[in-house]
């Protein structure tokens, strides 16, 4: 392909390689991360320029890194195109209706990337192990949504599923740091605590759901989440790989000479916020 045009397809999955312990350097995740973020531009640009539009989930148990990797995903493209839905508890009407139709209206549209913080498969994983779901509702939504999850394909929707996957003790440690840390302490919620020590009754969720939603046309993909710095460049490369795209060409941009200077400044008041650093 000629001129900056750049043809990024879509790949197969590979055997995984042997996981290195070593944890990241900070100064070798910056680069990498950088080098990833201009690549996530450019798929942002053919996004809206071919208006494809990208569904992607990430689910796992709490302190997993969901929120982290999400953030490194989105912190440098446009929220307009980036959407994240992290929805809250379902209001009385929301439990009144149709499972999934209060997704189905965040669902993307033309030229959108809609990133889920948790999904639909709640009903598989938090609802079924606290009890807030009845075991044949849990049944029944695994059996309908490898259906549902076609139909958003069929549609034209580019749908990921992630699963990060944290050993019981990198969970607790993290899940101690957030009682610790001011700046961390509202992640750790209620239903944090309530579900610490349901640690095999999530693995038993979690073998059942992949069992019935790992289908061929929205497969799930599992990222060990050990590494906080690994995981977010492993899924955010992953991503690029599975989403085809190339790069936009784009006019180059030169700014014009300004006119400064040819209106006096009116002597305002301004209110200045103090300057402590």
């Amino acid at each position: 392909m000629s001129g900056n045009k750049k043809k990024h397809s879509a790949k197969k999955s590979e055997p995984a390689a042997p996981v290195s312990t070593e944890p990241m350097r900070a100064k070798a995740y910056d680069k990498e991360l950088k080098r990833l973020h201009v690549e996530l531009v450019k798929l942002q640009q053919w996004v809206v320029a071919k208006g494809l539009k990208v569904c992607i989930v990430f689910e796992g148990r709490d302190g997993a890194g969901k929120g982290g990797t999400i953030k490194a995903i989105t912190e440098r493209v446009s929220p307009r195109v980036f959407r994240v839905v992290a929805l809250p508890a379902p209001t009385e009407r929301e439990k009144s209706q149709m499972y999934i139709q209060r997704y189905i209206q965040h669902f993307p549209a033309a030229g959108e990337v809609v990133i889920f913080d948790r999904s639909w498969y709640n009903r598989a994983g938090v609802e079924r192990v606290m009890g807030f779901t009845k075991p044949e509702q849990v049944e029944k939504f695994l059996n309908v949504v490898p259906m549902v999850e076609k139909a958003m394909v069929e549609s034209g929707i580019i749908l990921l599923k992630y699963w990060l996957e944290v050993s019981p003790e990198e969970q607790e440690r993290r899940l101690r740091d957030r009682i610790d840390d001011g700046r961390k302490v509202w992640k750790l919620s209620p239903m944090d605590v309530k579900s610490f020590d349901k640690w095999d009754d999530y693995t038993v969720a979690r073998d059942d759901m992949f069992a019935k939603t790992d289908s061929s046309w929205a497969p799930w993909f599992v990222a060990r989440s050990e590494d906080k710095k690994k995981v977010r460049l492993n899924v955010i490369s992953h991503l690029l790989a599975h989403v085809p795209y190339e790069e936009v060409p784009a006019e180059s941009v030169k700014l014009p000479k300004r006119k400064i200077g040819r209106v006096k400044s009116l002597d305002y008041p301004f209110k200045y916020v103090p300057e402590k650093f």
